[in-house]
């Protein structure tokens, strides 16, 4: 194939993934550009992507004063932080057990887990709620964080990244006289952070966004999550400010955006990892 060929081509696929990024980023370039506008202008006859008159300060002033954005904020990265670091200390000794270690219920566990991957969060929401009431643990971050501590996509995905792991490194640990807890500790997390980060953005986006279960388990605003908080806003604005509203909605999403910016290499690094097989 000739150069001009191979130049073309390139540029086609560049044409295309730049097409796709262009549709995937829409939404969040009309949101960017309608808290930048004042409510007359969003609700004018004419649709611009730009601000005629940029109100986008006013608007995230109103975001932080008619719900408290600061402590969503924080409620969110408590419980995402609770999900998170209770996840992986269960995922990864499951992990390794499960690729490295032989026993009988193996492929019992395996199957378990291709079944956990199946039941939704929904099918155990009214049970979940029950137990949390009679213990009056409701409007806590115990009850947000609680029910999603143990992930089989979490164990599922280091499973994945552990079996690539060569079983001469975990002898050569064994005949230092170190026990399994110490190779985990030692040996298997050290060179897992590839996979820890990859999930980490998985988890943090996933309970990050979560609007069922807090709405289920939580009444006020004291222990009201991110997206939680924006019903609460929208109460508080009578619903037709949706220039502020945006705003609020921005300001939610730059914490996912930041932490996916931060971890892009680890977590393309952990993801093309953990389809490698051993």
């Amino acid at each position: 194939m000739s150069s001009t060929a191979l130049l073309s081509m390139r540029n086609l696929r560049l044409g295309i993934l730049s097409a796709g990024a262009l549709v995937f980023l829409a939404p969040y370039i009309w949101m960017i550009s309608t808290a930048a506008k004042s409510r007359e202008e969003i609700f004018s006859s004419t649709l611009t992507l730009l601000p005629q008159h940029w109100a986008l300060w006013e608007n995230l002033a109103k975001a932080f004063t008619r719900v408290p954005m600061g402590l969503l904020l924080w409620n969110g990265l408590v419980v995402c932080g609770l999900i998170f670091f209770f996840q992986v200390v269960i995922a990864i000794p499951c992990a390794y057990a499960m690729a490295k270690l032989r026993f009988r219920a193996a492929q019992t566990m395996m199957t378990l887990v291709m079944l956990g991957l199946l039941i939704p969060i929904h099918a155990t929401a009214l049970p979940i709620y029950v137990a949390l009431n009679k213990v009056g643990m409701l409007n806590s971050y115990f009850a947000l964080s609680a029910p999603f501590f143990i992930s089989v996509f979490g164990i599922f995905l280091f499973l994945q990244f552990f079996r690539s792991m060569p079983d001469d490194l975990i002898a050569a640990a064994r005949l230092d006289g170190m026990s399994e807890l110490a190779i985990v500790n030692r040996v298997i997390v050290p060179n897992a952070w590839p996979a820890v980060t990859a999930f980490a953005i998985f988890s943090l986006v996933a309970h990050w966004n979560d609007l069922f279960w807090p709405l289920i388990v939580i009444t006020g605003t004291e222990r009201a999550t991110p997206p939680l908080g924006l019903l609460f806003f929208r109460a508080a604005e009578a619903g037709d400010d949706y220039g502020a509203l945006m705003a609020a909605t921005l300001i939610i999403t730059l914490p996912l955006v930041a932490a996916f910016l931060l971890a892009q290499r680890r977590f393309i690094e952990g993801i093309t990892l953990t389809g490698l097989k051993g």
